[in-house]
């Protein structure tokens, strides 16, 4: 009898914060089924993504528990960008920009993805779930390096002064800059949680900042 692997015991410091500190982290290259969009995460098209994106990493689950290689999905995350952003702050969602992941076994491949896509295809299609985005769904590798990290518990709409700090206070203090989108890891579903209860890892990829002589 195999055990289940479990990303967040076995990479415990990837899935864990706390609130009004930010911990400093090396996160190392991970494979992500992936979907990418753009517009307000209430409106229809994140949602078209979450239902794709579910069924089709619990169909690559079940088959690596055949294969006597079972693992707990592990939590949904997304990556959060913009041309100008601004409109994080000013609440244009519809320019907001995303990437939904759920991070996936390093040995995942291309042929297990479209076995489990060919299998979803006709029961989603049943439920009136958007075929294109079940096309589009992907495997992708993605490395993070240094990030900084904390958990913010509570509704989405309360991130933005731990952000603010984190930009306009701690980065410059670390001499640091952005290395990429703005990460976050949702450690209760949030079709489900209530918001005063959503707990939300909030990571933000760093590099130093270029000095001029």
């Amino acid at each position: 009898m195999h055990d289940k692997h479990d990303f967040k015991t076995a990479d415990k410091p990837f899935y864990t914060g706390k609130p009004g500190r930010w911990d400093r982290i090396t996160v190392p290259e991970m494979t992500f089924l992936a979907i990418d969009g753009q517009g307000d995460p209430s409106g229809p098209t994140y949602a078209n993504a979450l239902a794709v994106l579910y069924p089709v990493a619990y169909a690559l689950k079940f088959a690596h528990k055949a294969k006597g290689a079972d693992f707990v999905v592990p939590p949904l995350e997304a990556l959060w960008w913009a041309e100008d952003p601004a409109v994080f702050l000013t609440g244009e969602r519809a320019a907001w920009q995303w990437a939904t992941l759920i991070r996936q076994p390093d040995h995942t491949t291309a042929s297990e993805l479209e076995t489990a896509r060919a299998l979803m295809r006709g029961k989603l299609t049943r439920k009136g779930a958007d075929i294109a985005v079940l096309s589009a769904l992907r495997l992708e590798r993605r490395q993070k390096g240094d990030c900084l990290q904390t958990l913010h518990v509570g509704p989405y709409a309360n991130e933005a002064p731990t952000l603010a700090h984190l930009h306009d206070v701690l980065m410059s203090e670390l001499g640091g800059t952005f290395n990429g989108p703005h990460h976050e890891i949702y450690l209760g579903d949030p079709r489900r949680v209530a918001p005063e209860k959503q707990r939300t890892l909030l990571r933000q990829p760093i590099q130093p900042s270029k000095t001029t002589g």
